[in-house]
């Protein structure tokens, strides 16, 4: 459930939030395979996080049972409509991913974290879009943040913060 506090927004696991400049930041906690992608219009001053659990519902899934969050397949593209009925152009956001770390012991046989990188791919292709800019694989949980006033993008990893996208439009000092 998203939350104001401190931080600003904070998403949790399976939810997604969108904001603009007077919410400050978003940033979700503890993503081992989940994947927390951002998202901003750096014109219209729009941003949002998802912070989805799977690449996908089960086969037997009903559709009103399936929290849209929760998966990559069908959270990415409620991100982006959520941005654009706020404002933003789908061709202008800026992406940002982190997360899809196989942490847990046994984690490389389901590889659930290489699984929900590939579904994000996916939809992104689908949907003409792609990353400005990850940070995902490894062995280590990480924290995601998302400046609202510029689109700066921070990820946190055993402490140490890096700066993942420095804000501003598309390319610009981001290479």
């Amino acid at each position: 459930m998203t939350a104001a506090g401190v931080e600003g927004l904070v998403v949790g696991v399976a939810d997604a939030a969108v904001g603009c400049a007077r919410d400050g930041r978003i940033v979700t906690y503890a993503l081992g395979s989940c994947i927390g992608l951002t998202a901003y219009d750096p014109v219209a001053k729009v941003g949002g996080m998802l912070h989805y659990l799977l690449p996908q519902p089960g086969a037997g899934a009903e559709t009103e049972d399936v929290s849209a969050a929760m998966y990559g397949s069908t959270g990415v593209p409620m991100l982006v409509d959520r941005l654009t009925s706020r404002g933003a152009e789908a061709s202008r956001l800026v992406l940002v991913a982190a997360g899809a770390a196989e942490i847990l012991a046994g984690g490389s046989t389901m590889a659930i974290g290489k699984r929900n990188h590939a579904m994000l791919r996916k939809v992104l292709w689908r949907l003409g879009l792609e990353l400005a800019a990850s940070d995902v694989g490894g062995d280590q949980a990480r924290t995601l943040r998302l400046d609202l006033a510029d689109g700066a993008v921070r990820v946190r990893v055993r402490g140490a913060d890096r700066v993942l996208w420095r804000g501003g439009p598309r390319g610009a000092d981001n290479d």
